[in-house]
């Protein structure tokens, strides 16, 4: 059952039983109001029918007394007068010269018949001979006299105003329902109706098409509201398939520049040790190229392996070890160590101590790698300048150690540099695989900073060199 039916049914429900208890409360009061007038025209009419029935002396008279002064009492009402043991004395019944009027049926013993009670005793009976009609009986006890008087007044009038009301009732009531289920399925369907286009929109998505967003989407109503969150949703669930999109095409990249660069090592070590078996193991000279090369290729592949699982535990998320480094002294010992490999003029300045938290081993290689990108991409006789210094941070915030490797170089183009620190990305396509690497240099930087809370950035143009600058949180005793 549809949302639509539900709501039609349980307001439709709800109504008809509103209508049933002010249609039954509306019938009882009438009919309460209706009796009472009966009783007191009761009341009025027992001194009336006791005059008339103690004068008439001719017994089982029918019709209207005359005489001046006599009230005008309903068609139709009945009196009796009896003894103490309930021998009929004397009745009449005021028809008006109409057709004879049926007689209320009265039970034995007539109850109220002993009774001593000012007002009487009142109750409601049917008619004899068969008839369909109802009395109210009133039966007062004259204990002077020993006499007992019957007064019945029949209640025609008052079942059909009854009847006549129930008919009113029941035709508002039905008219009601059909009007209000009209109105309330229109009004329904109308308000339903973004519902349904949001709906339909969840199909279009569900189809994949995740730029769709629904409406409407205000905070006034609240289907708006849930267009609201259900937007707020589709941009997170749309960014997180982007980000995973990215993240498969990376992965695939990765394994595709991986297996392309293993695969060149290994074939170089193939081709040697083919030529080996062809005849090189006689001559000495060619057998110490072909020893050579396959040694050269197996360190070039030992560190790409090592390279490539170091970027693997990265990836991982792994915390890195958190112990105070004086990163001050490790880019001191990474810069000598680049003066001694080729003498390279490499200005430092630096304090005299700059502690970090972190992992001294991966600190010190993402100098080293900074240092041999510059040394690698540079001529022989460009300087390169390494700067160490601390920022304070903002209010309540922790300072920052900053290191800048800078280089007087060629320089990047824009295009470029965005890839720098992608894995297996060589700015220069055309250098050689032994002088120029496997490219993951940057990435491995990069990943290491991330590790330790930091962020590395690249400020470059063609012809004004690049300058790599690591940002990485001061240890707290330093903030």
């Amino acid at each position: 059952m549809s949302l639509r039916t539900r709501l039609l049914l349980a307001l439709l429900g709800l109504v008809a039983v509103g209508l049933l208890v002010a249609g039954i409360a509306t019938y009882s009061a009438l009919r309460s109001f209706l009796l009472e007038r009966v009783d007191q025209q009761l009341r009025e009419a027992r001194g009336p029918v006791a005059m008339t029935l103690a004068s008439t002396q001719i017994p089982g008279l029918s019709g209207q007394p005359s005489g001046p002064g006599q009230p005008s009492l309903p068609p139709g009402t009945y009196g009796e007068l009896r003894d103490a043991q309930g021998n009929i004395l004397n009745k009449i019944s005021y028809s008006y010269g109409t057709e004879t009027q049926p007689t209320p049926l009265l039970p034995s013993p007539l109850p109220g018949a002993s009774a001593q009670t000012a007002n009487g005793t009142l109750f409601t009976t049917g008619a004899t001979g068969g008839s369909s009609a109802r009395f109210r009986v009133l039966v007062q006890s004259v204990p002077a006299v020993e006499r007992v008087l019957v007064v019945a007044v029949p209640l025609t009038e008052t079942t059909q105003t009854m009847g006549r009301l129930l008919g009113i009732e029941v035709l508002v009531f039905a008219l009601v329902l059909v009007g209000l289920a009209i109105a309330s399925w229109l009004i329904i369907k109308r308000d339903l109706r973004p519902l349904e286009t949001m709906a339909d929109t969840a199909d279009v998505i569900a189809a994949g098409d995740l730029s769709q967003r629904v409406e409407p989407a205000e905070p006034r109503t609240e289907v708006g509201r849930l267009g609201l969150s259900l937007n707020a949703m589709l941009e997170q669930i749309e960014v997180a398939f982007a980000e995973r999109a990215a993240t498969e095409e990376k992965l695939r990249r990765f394994l595709a520049d991986a297996s392309h660069e293993l695969r060149t090592p290994l074939t170089s070590i193939r081709g040697y040790a083919e030529v080996f078996e062809r005849g090189a193991r006689d001559d000495p000279e060619d057998l110490a190229t072909a020893m050579r090369r396959i040694e050269e290729e197996s360190q070039r592949m030992g560190v790409m392996v090592d390279e490539l699982l170091l970027l693997a535990r990265l990836g991982e998320g792994r915390e890195p070890e958190r112990e105070p480094v004086d990163l001050a002294r490790v880019v001191s010992d990474a810069v000598g160590d680049a003066r001694a490999a080729d003498g390279r003029d490499i200005s430092l300045e630096a304090p005299a101590e700059l502690v970090v938290t972190g992992d001294e081993h991966q600190l010190s290689q993402v100098i080293a790698n900074l240092l041999g990108n510059a040394r690698k991409h540079t001529p022989p006789d460009c300087p390169v300048h390494v700067r160490l210094a601390s920022e304070a941070g903002n209010a309540g915030e922790a300072g920052e150690a900053v290191l800048e490797v800078a280089d007087e170089g060629p320089g990047l183009t824009p295009e470029v540099a965005a890839k720098v620190f992608e894995p297996f990305y060589r700015a220069d396509k055309s250098r050689a695989r032994q002088s120029g690497g496997a490219g993951l240099g940057l990435a491995i930087v990069a990943a290491i900073v991330e590790a330790h809370g930091g962020s590395v950035a690249l400020r470059t143009q063609p012809g004004k060199g690049a300058t790599f600058s690591v940002r990485l949180p001061l240890a707290s005793s330093q903030a």
